[in-house]
């Protein structure tokens, strides 16, 4: 796997790229993990982003390896049963939103996606993707001041009842212009962010305090506890009460 990949350039000839080359791109970019994964999700190539999210000293430790293999528990599982997915459908995982751990225990969020990579003749032979870090500070400064009021206070309750549409009209913007800042300054969706401010407040609130699980989902805007675990687990990889007892 660790050959050239096969890339198709603006005059239709085909331009064939070194595995090699993208890894030492992505060496320069620290908020991006980048890695290439076999037909079996094993890893052939990383950079150095990667192996710091896992507390490794060297690449060679990944290589040859699946996420489970590197990441103890349930948060090696999630990674290795996308790139499953992704191996035998074909279909690929774009910006999808997840909570996963630094090590040892500093709590992250990130944007990955994974897409399948093809011989010749179209047969999956493993997958290429990238996990793009949301810790990056904003500048307050930056924001709109409305638009900066109104985040501020979904914030601090969120468990209000609280849509897109709703948070656009209190920032006094229309939703497109809305969903455009947005995404410049925290790289996300209108939706990818109602959720993230959702479950980080769950999280804090599983792991600092012993109020009933029911009651954390009603106080982060969740009103079925069964939809709580729900998106909890597709977002974390956990179940809410795995997350209280880690």
């Amino acid at each position: 796997m660790r050959t050239s990949s096969r890339l198709k350039s603006s005059s239709a000839a085909p331009l064939h790229v070194d595995v090699g080359v993208l890894e030492s791109l992505f060496d320069q970019v620290p908020d991006v993990a980048f890695f290439v994964k076999d037909s079996e999700g094993c890893y052939t190539a990383v950079n150095g982003s990667l192996i710091a999210r896992h507390g490794l000293s060297a690449k060679k430790q990944a290589l040859g390896k699946r996420p489970s293999d590197i990441c103890p528990g349930e948060y090696g599982d999630v990674p290795s049963s996308q790139d499953d997915a992704v191996l035998r459908t074909g279909r690929p995982l774009l910006d999808h939103l997840e909570l996963h751990w630094y090590t040892p225990h500093e709590p992250g969020w990130c944007l990955t996606t994974k897409l399948p990579l093809r011989d010749a003749h179209g047969t999956i032979v493993g997958l290429i993707g990238i996990s793009r870090d949301l810790r990056s500070p904003v500048d307050p400064g930056r924001i709109p001041a409305q638009l900066a009021a109104a985040l501020n206070h979904f914030e601090t309750d969120p468990g209000e009842s609280t849509t897109a549409s709703v948070l656009s009209r209190r920032a006094g913007m229309n939703p497109s212009r809305f969903a455009r800042l947005l995404k410049r300054f925290f790289g996300l969706t209108p939706t990818q962010y109602i959720t993230k401010v959702r479950v980080s407040a769950a999280t804090r609130l599983l792991r600092e305090t012993t109020r009933p699980v029911s009651d954390i989902a009603h106080a982060c805007g969740f009103y079925d506890h069964s939809a709580f675990t729900r998106v909890f687990r597709k977002i974390t990889g956990l179940t809410p009460t795995q997350i209280r007892a880690g």
